[in-house]
C-alpha cells in the first residue's frame, strides 16, 4: 500500500469529506481496523483565496509545489490535490515532485467516458468554469463542456464562497443550483460535473435529472486504486 500525500484545506470542509470517504472506502474493502495511509498537509485557505482573487496564480503554484515536495520528503508516494480550482497550477506541482500526481479532472473524465457521455455541464468556482484548464483536460478525452451563463456562474460562485466553504448548506441555494443544472441540461448537457469539491455537500445524484459526477468521490476512489488499496 502506498502512502497518499494530500494537499488540503482549500477548503477544509471538502478536505474533511475527502479524508472521510477515503477511510470509509478502505474500511469497506479491507474490513477490520484498516484505514487509509495518508499524509495530510492542510493549508490556510485565507492565503490561497487571497491569491485566487488577485489572480496571483504563479505565487499560488509556488506555494503548492513547495508543500507537495514537503509531502514527498515526508514519505508520500502519491500526491493528490483535493480542490478542483487549484488544479489550475497542477503543472507546477507535477514539475516539483518525483512521485505520481493524480489529476482530479482525469479521474472525472474517466468516469464520464465510462458512462459513454460526450457532453457535460460544469459547475464550479468562476475560475474553474471560466478558465480553460479544466475544460481542456476533459476535451483531451473527447468530452465537450457546457458552462452556465454569466448570471448563473455568479450565483454558483457566490454560494461556494459565501456558504459552502463556511459549512453553510442552504435549501434555497440547493434549489438555485437545481434550476441552473436544468438550464445546462436544456443546453445539451447529458450529465453534470460537480467541479468544486464543496458542491457535493449541497447536491446529490437523486436531486438531478441526469447523471452527476461527484469529483471528490471519484478522486478518492481513483487515489485508493492508485495506492493499491
Amino acid at each position: 500500500m502506498k502512502t497518499i500525500g494530500v494537499l488540503g484545506g482549500m477548503s477544509w470542509e471538502s478536505s474533511l469529506d475527502w479524508y472521510r470517504l477515503a477511510n470509509e472506502q478502505v474500511r469497506e474493502r479491507l474490513g477490520g481496523f484498516h484505514s487509509a495511509p495518508i499524509l495530510l498537509d492542510s493549508l490556510d485557505f485565507a492565503e490561497i483565496e487571497r491569491l485566487q482573487a488577485a489572480g496571483e496564480w504563479g505565487e499560488a503554484g509556488t506555494i503548492l509545489a513547495s508543500r507537495a515536495r514537503r509531502l514527498e520528503d515526508a514519505g508520500a508516494e502519491l500526491i493528490v490535490l483535493c480542490t478542483n480550482t487549484m488544479h489550475i497550477v497542477a503543472d507546477r506541482i507535477e514539475e516539483a515532485i518525483g512521485v505520481p500526481f493524480l489529476h482530479i479532472a482525469d479521474t472525472t473524465a474517466a468516469a464520464i467516458a465510462d458512462a459513454a457521455l460526450t457532453t457535460v455541464g460544469l459547475l464550479g468556482t468562476a475560475f474553474t468554469m471560466e478558465q480553460p484548464f479544466y475544460r481542456d483536460r476533459l476535451a483531451q478525452r473527447g468530452i465537450t463542456t457546457v458552462i452556465p451563463g454569466a448570471d448563473d456562474r455568479g450565483t454558483v460562485h457566490r454560494i461556494i464562497y459565501d456558504e459552502l466553504v463556511l459549512g453553510v448548506v442552504d435549501d434555497g441555494s440547493r434549489r438555485r443550483y437545481q434550476e441552473i443544472i436544468e438550464r445546462l441540461v436544456g443546453a445539451g448537457a447529458q450529465g453534470i460535473v460537480l467541479g468544486c469539491t464543496e458542491i457535493e455537500l449541497l447536491i446529490s445524484a437523486d436531486e438531478v435529472s441526469v447523471p452527476v459526477f461527484p469529483t471528490t468521490a471519484l478522486h478518492v476512489s481513483a487515489a485508493l486504486a492508485a495506492a493499491g488499496l
